[in-house]
């Protein structure tokens, strides 16, 4: 029987590894905040198109990030037990299954203006997006790759260079923007166009800076030595662990891409507002998933030692922490919501008193799904360090695109409630995905852990 930890000291070491990963969750998303709240300084059609935009990009982006988040677990597993071999081809075919994602998705962003249009949306604030959407897809592929590359360094523990890295390209990033968009220090006033060009050079930067990293520093790996060999058993591995992962992401993103889609039927103020409510309820979910892949590595540390006792106390004090910062925020939330609305608007924009009210109320339906959020992803991030991704996919479908989508579009437009409604029904998908999630992982027996994955 092996020594367990204390429950300090897995908080302890939860906070070593948590803390550098939710830096450079947050650090990543300050990219997305800027870019935010420059577009709302330089013009409300441009935001609402910027919300528009970055809704199907995140979409995109995170289904395909499956792959990645499916090397972390197997990753820590490998290392677990000692596999140096095992956790090079696993990384390695997280970088083909990435680039093979990227090649079927290019048209979608060459072509977006008139699927936002068969969408409903304004033909001007499309094209806008399609503008922005033309140029980002160029940096899509190494934004994938670094995906892997986080994941890969994260499940080595390697945290710290993860957000360092990440860190320098967001500052980079809001320099860039503030030239690009703004036309600033002798750059060209390139608007919306500017915002996408700025994250283009900094995803074209960070993969190499990790990629040198890793290189450098575990040279043992070799990760990207004979990198075109193909690896058939390990690609399905992957495959068949990041699909499901990819899909679980996509139905909780989508809902809220969806959300953006029903808050431009609503009105150009209401999708600004939208916008800008998401983007704090983002940073906050940042923690969250930080603390999730810290639940994921050390979940899948413990199932290569078959250490089921550890993994779940581990389990119970990542959670503790995560629903501890839930609470916190629900009173900033609900305490001071017209500061963090305001931050993002012009002090001169005619329009700003009317997105404030709007984003206020958003922020108060923010703070009810909190702990719900907070729930559900560390139930998930537990789940996939023992390699169960099928089931949560199903949980995550129903949850979101069965009750949450339907409930925030009955809400908001049967019973008039508006962009409330809609955020309300995040807070019924979300609360549903908690207890579906929290209930498979706590009620079941992980220690023959390849056996009961996916039952």
């Amino acid at each position: 029987m092996q020594p367990q930890m204390s429950y300090r000291s897995h908080a302890r070491a939860i906070i070593a590894l948590g803390l550098p990963l939710i830096g450079s969750h947050i650090a990543q998303m300050a990219i997305n905040v800027a870019d935010t709240m420059m577009m709302g300084w330089y013009g409300v059609p441009e935001l609402a198109a910027l919300v528009l935009a970055s809704s199907l990009f995140f979409v995109i982006f995170i289904s395909g990030a499956g792959f990645a988040f499916a090397v972390m677990p197997m990753v820590a597993r490998a290392a677990g037990a000692g596999d140096d071999r095992q956790v090079r081809r696993v990384t390695r075919m997280g970088f083909w299954t990435s680039a093979i994602y990227t090649a079927f998705m290019v048209p979608v962003f060459v072509w977006s203006g008139a699927l936002f249009g068969a969408l409903g949306q304004e033909a001007s604030i499309s094209l806008l997006a399609q503008d922005y959407l033309r140029i980002l897809v160029i940096g899509l592929l190494p934004s994938m790759l670094t995906m892997v590359m986080k994941s890969y360094l994260a499940a080595m523990g390697r945290t710290q260079i993860v957000f360092v890295i990440t860190l320098a390209g967001t500052v980079l990033n809001i320099l860039l923007n503030y030239m690009l968009i703004f036309g600033k220090f002798g750059a060209p006033e390139l608007g919306i166009e500017g915002a996408a060009l700025a994250s283009v050079i900094v995803q074209g930067l960070t993969f190499p800076a990790m990629a040198a990293y890793a290189g450098w520093k575990i040279p043992q790996h070799r990760l990207l030595h004979r990198l075109w060999r193909p690896d058939a058993e390990v690609f399905m591995q992957v495959f068949r662990l990041g699909w499901p992962i990819g899909m679980t992401s996509l139905a909780e993103v989508g809902l809220f891409a969806a959300a953006a889609v029903m808050m431009g039927w609503i009105g150009t103020f209401e999708l600004a507002a939208h916008g800008i409510a998401l983007q704090w309820a983002s940073i906050t979910f940042m923690v969250h998933l930080g603390l999730a892949n810290v639940a994921t590595i050390r979940a899948g540390n413990a199932m290569g030692r078959l250490d089921d006792a550890g993994m779940r106390r581990g389990g119970l004090v990542v959670t503790g922490i995560s629903l501890l910062f839930a609470v916190l925020i629900m009173a900033i939330f609900l305490l001071v919501p017209e500061p963090l609305i305001s931050v993002f608007l012009d002090l001169q924009e005619p329009s700003r008193d009317k997105i404030i009210a709007i984003g206020v109320v958003l922020l108060a339906m923010a703070a009810l799904f909190q702990l719900a959020d907070a729930a559900q992803v560390l139930a998930l991030g537990l789940l996939r360090g023992v390699h169960d991704a099928r089931v949560p996919m199903i949980f995550a479908s129903v949850s979101y695109w069965l009750v949450g989508l339907p409930a925030g579009y009955l809400l908001a437009f049967t019973l008039d409630l508006g962009a409330a409604g809609i955020w309300l029904g995040f807070v019924a998908g979300l609360t549903l995905a908690a207890v579906l999630m929290s209930h498979r992982f706590w009620t079941r027996t992980w220690f023959e852990a390849e056996q009961g994955a996916d039952a």
